[in-house]
Parts: C-alpha cells; sequence; structure tokens
C-alpha cells in the first residue's frame, strides 16, 4: 500500500519563530479540515531499563511552556514518566499528509491546574478517574461498572467530585520538534527546531532541514 503526497512544500522562511506557535498555525489547519480528534496524540515513554511503551491521549492546552495532557499517575505511562522524565509525542494528521514529532521532558502541573481542568471534565469522566485503577488487572468489566455505580451513587449528578489525589496533569517541555510535510517521490518536507541559545543570551530555537 503506498500514497502519493501532494502539498505545497514547506520552507524555512515560512516557518514561525517558535515551535509552539508553529504548532498553533498546523492545529488549526487540522482543526479546520476537520479531522477527527486533531487533539490526538502518540505519547511514548520509557522505564528505567529502556523499555519503550506508546500510548493515544488527548492533548488539553497547549502555550509557550509546552503541551499538557491528564492522567493516572500511577498508570503506567505516569510511573514511566515520574521514573524518566524523557518522552516523545507524535501527532499524525494523515489526511493532511502531515506529521509533528516533539521529544522533551515531562513535569506535573500544578494541583491548582489539575483542580481547574478537573472540573471542565464532564460529571461521568470525573467519576471515571476514580473508578478505573489504571493500567492494573481487573478481573471483569463488570467489576469495574460495578465501582463506577458505588461512586455515582455516592456522587450524583450535580454534586462535587473530589480530584483524586493520584490523578493529574503533565507538562511536556519540547527539546526538538519536527514537522513533517508529505511530498511526492518521497522527498518530504522536515524541518526540526532545536532548543538552543538564542540572541543575548536567552533560550531560543534554531531550525535544520532533515533529508526525508
Amino acid at each position: 500500500m503506498r500514497e502519493h503526497y501532494r502539498s505545497l512544500p514547506l520552507l524555512e522562511d515560512d516557518l514561525a519563530i517558535t515551535p509552539m506557535d508553529q504548532f498553533a498555525r498546523w492545529f488549526e489547519d487540522a482543526v479546520a479540515a476537520g479531522l477527527p480528534e486533531p487533539n490526538a496524540m502518540v505519547v511514548s515513554t520509557a522505564a528505567r531499563d529502556g523499555r519503550p511503551s506508546s500510548r493515544t491521549v488527548l492533548l488539553k492546552r497547549f502555550d509557550e511552556r509546552g503541551f499538557v495532557f491528564f492522567t493516572n499517575y500511577t498508570s503506567r505511562k505516569g510511573r514511566e514518566l515520574t521514573a524518566n522524565p524523557h518522552v516523545a509525542l507524535l501527532f499524525p494528521w494523515h489526511p493532511l499528509a502531515r506529521q509533528i514529532s516533539v521529544t522533551g521532558t515531562a513535569a506535573r502541573v500544578g494541583r491548582d491546574e489539575t483542580a481547574a481542568y478537573f472540573r471542565t471534565r464532564p460529571h461521568g469522566s470525573q467519576l471515571g478517574a476514580w473508578a478505573s485503577d489504571q493500567s492494573t488487572a481487573v478481573a471483569s468489566r463488570e467489576v469495574l461498572l460495578r465501582r463506577y455505580e458505588e461512586l455515582a451513587a455516592r456522587y450524583p449528578e450535580g454534586e462535587q467530585v473530589p480530584v483524586p489525589p493520584h490523578w493529574g496533569g503533565f507538562r511536556i517541555t519540547p527539546d526538538t520538534a519536527e514537522f513533517w510535510q508529505g511530498h511526492e517521490n518521497r522527498l518530504h518536507d522536515r524541518l526540526r527546531y532545536v532548543r538552543g541559545e538564542g540572541p543575548h543570551g536567552r533560550p531560543g530555537w534554531r531550525v535544520e532541514r532533515l533529508c526525508p
């Protein structure tokens, strides 16, 4: 199976100054194109011994500080990021022949930020954060549903659900961010931002073109 990509060139002069500004441009394009869940991203982590694992999660916010998602801190990704904060993100926007790959480091967001986001979640999702001991074995789906029903009886719709102490956000601060645009004959554009020193010794970014 092979797809022939046809798109406009991605040139250095067309890029934003920072990768987060460039991400905002492409994210807006993905939303405008009607891509399903354009904020879905693959998060890859590794244990202390180097064994990797990947899963898809939803990006919940981004700004100049980085990318934020929320999870159970005792889940596999939560444990691995606590032991080894190095992480990779991938946004695979296939209908646009685009992908963005990011490497960086993860750190937990503050509890106030976690609580503020938790309050915006649907009531059922708030209960689900308590019901699921994420990444652990469970005897059956019925067991999981029974946990949820017990919580729903304790915290009915309209009653405030407390924020689980084991649940919260990670912010990924990027060290590199590669913007990939597919082209015919596999002559794809790959432009990568690399964190370095900018003017006056302040943090900045340089851009390098990679062979496809």
